[in-house]
């Protein structure tokens, strides 16, 4: 039967439980006094060739130092990076223009994003519209919203030409 940490029964120990806690008590001492401290890992002892090599274990570090050297050899300082020619730098190319949009849909962005953003100014400023004004931005909100949702494309494919994926 394999007992869980949760399932530890003192009596079934067959020590006292004073005796336990003295032990945990003494192990955390020693965690706490060598907290910080860095493990002192063996030097790895040079086999013979006949016999098979043994495996290094965990803690070998011997690898992730090798691995340190060579980027901290490899990585050029960051003075040398200002120095590098011009040719050696990749260049994007220039992107497309912005599609260009319908007056009708760049005032619906206008007033679906514009009317909160005044709404929000006018709380945070302690400005006070008249009720005229905060209907009309309420009114180019929801108009907004809705020409743009009412002129959505229908297709569901959203002009890509391509398939829908993989076919099963």
């Amino acid at each position: 039967m394999t007992q869980h940490p949760d399932d530890w029964n003192p009596d079934d120990a067959g020590g006292s439980d004073s005796a336990h806690r003295l032990d945990e008590d003494a192990a955390w001492a020693e965690i706490i006094a060598n907290y910080g401290d860095r493990a002192e890992l063996p030097e790895p002892e040079q086999a013979p060739k006949d016999p098979p090599a043994e495996d290094p274990g965990p803690f070998d570090r011997s690898y992730l130092d090798a691995q340190l050297a060579r980027q901290s050899r490899d990585t050029p300082e960051l003075d040398d990076t200002r120095h590098m020619d011009a040719e050696e730098h990749y260049v994007p190319p220039t992107p497309p223009p912005l599609p260009s949009l319908d007056p009708r849909r760049k005032a619906a962005w206008v007033a679906l994003f514009g009317s909160p953003v005044l709404m929000l100014l006018g709380v945070v400023f302690g400005w006070t519209y008249p009720g005229w004004v905060s209907l009309l931005l309420v009114i180019a909100f929801v108009g907004g919203f809705g020409y743009l949702v009412a002129t959505m494309p229908r297709n569901s494919s959203g002009g890509w030409p391509g398939d829908d994926g993989a076919v099963v």
